[in-house]
């Protein structure tokens, strides 16, 4: 389709890209769960907070406890910190960032960040430093995309993607799976074209799909353990129909 373009790791390490993340991912039922667990929580942690939206519309509806967010994007924490200064954003990501234990009542990871988590060392040290990180009677809540649904295979080229960036300008974005599953990974790009961009932006991805007896292997294997499991944002039984495998884990 293009004869050139900028291929960059991460979609959201542009400011350019990370100024478009919101109206990519309008507020909908997953963020009224979170924000209903952040609202009855004295203190959260969000690991991959991106823009911080989760943790700004918590503060703004009267949200007085502690309130941190964490993200490896700088452009990210930029967009974030320009609209709620009152919120503890920090930069890095589980390996790098450690908090004391009992720290927080409430750690999330919203937007399917978890699957970004692709390397078992990786995936054990992040849980384990989630499990450092929480209070005795604290709960660790993420989703990821369930295995059984295949969702990569409607990531197509045709379904594009019509936003406007914050100055009026059109831009389209669209996916494309690379290749076939390698496994539980699955590797993607996502394509920017318009806006201020003289060629498209091709991003990179690869995410992890792990079924619901995977999750809660890797989950004991830090001393975790599941306490809820959902297949959707209305609380449904997870089947092999279910969009998302919703976790809801404490320590074991």
């Amino acid at each position: 389709m293009w004869h050139t373009a900028a291929v960059v790791d991460h979609s959201y390490a542009d400011l350019s890209l990370a100024a478009l993340y919101d109206s990519l991912n309008p507020w909908g039922p997953g963020d009224d769960f979170y924000l209903d667990l952040v609202m009855a929580a004295g203190s959260v942690l969000d690991v991959g907070c991106g823009t911080g939206r989760l943790l700004r519309r918590a503060r703004g509806e009267g949200h007085g406890g502690r309130l941190a967010g964490l993200d490896p994007a700088a452009a990210m924490l930029v967009q974030a910190r320009r609209e709620e200064p009152a919120v503890e954003w920090v930069l890095g990501d589980l390996r790098s960032r450690r908090w004391d234990a009992d720290d927080f009542d409430l750690v999330v990871m919203t937007g399917h960040a978890f699957q970004e988590l692709l390397g078992d060392e990786e995936l054990g040290a992040a849980l384990a430093a989630v499990r450092s990180a929480l209070s005795a009677t604290g709960r660790f809540v993420f989703e990821t995309r369930n295995p059984d649904a295949r969702a990569w295979e409607g990531w197509t080229p045709d379904r594009v993607r019509h936003l406007t960036d914050p100055v009026g300008r059109a831009v389209r974005v669209w996916h494309e799976v690379q290749g076939a599953p390698s496994g539980e990974r699955v590797t993607f790009t996502e394509t920017y074209e318009g806006g201020a961009w003289a060629q498209p932006q091709v991003c990179r991805s690869t995410l992890r799909f792990l079924g619901t007896d995977a999750l809660a292997a890797r989950l004991a294997g830090a001393g975790l353990e599941v306490a809820e499991q959902y297949g959707d944002w209305a609380r449904g039984p997870v089947t092999s129909k279910s969009p998302e495998i919703i976790t809801v884990a404490r320590r074991a």
